[in-house]
């Protein structure tokens, strides 16, 4: 029997993740390391698990997640995204709970690019009247 898998990607900011699910024992591996090595604030590894709490399914899928771009809190956010999207693709009934908690929405806040002749995206030269 082939075992099936579940693939989404997740965005935020300028961090793109690729997630790779499947039906196991709860272990997540980003980028070839133990999910602990690579994301090592507290504050992070909740945010990535908060699908899986959410939905009452922690422990019962495997994750093989690919994250590039960004920073680490950036990456955070779109493998919690990822996630939500994987998910839903394994089973429909769970999207208005994820939806709901807006986990399924993109957060689109990216880095606002810097205008020519400018110090800053939005910060102007001093005015001087002589």
């Amino acid at each position: 029997m082939v075992e099936k898998r579940y693939y989404a990607t997740g965005k935020r900011k300028s961090a793109i993740a690729r997630v790779y699910m499947k039906e196991g024992n709860g272990s997540l591996t980003i980028n070839k390391r133990n999910f602990d090595d690579y994301f090592t604030r507290d504050s992070l590894r909740m945010l990535i698990e908060q699908p899986l709490e959410m939905v009452g399914k922690r422990g019962q899928f495997d994750f093989h997640i690919n994250v590039r771009g960004g920073g680490i809190s950036g990456q955070a956010g779109a493998v919690k995204h990822a996630i939500s999207k994987a998910l839903v693709e394994y089973s429909d009934e769970l999207r208005p709970t994820l939806k709901k908690a807006g986990f399924l929405t993109r957060d689109a806040r990216i880095k606002e690019r810097k205008k020519y002749g400018q110090p800053g995206a939005r910060k102007r030269f001093q005015f001087s009247k002589r």
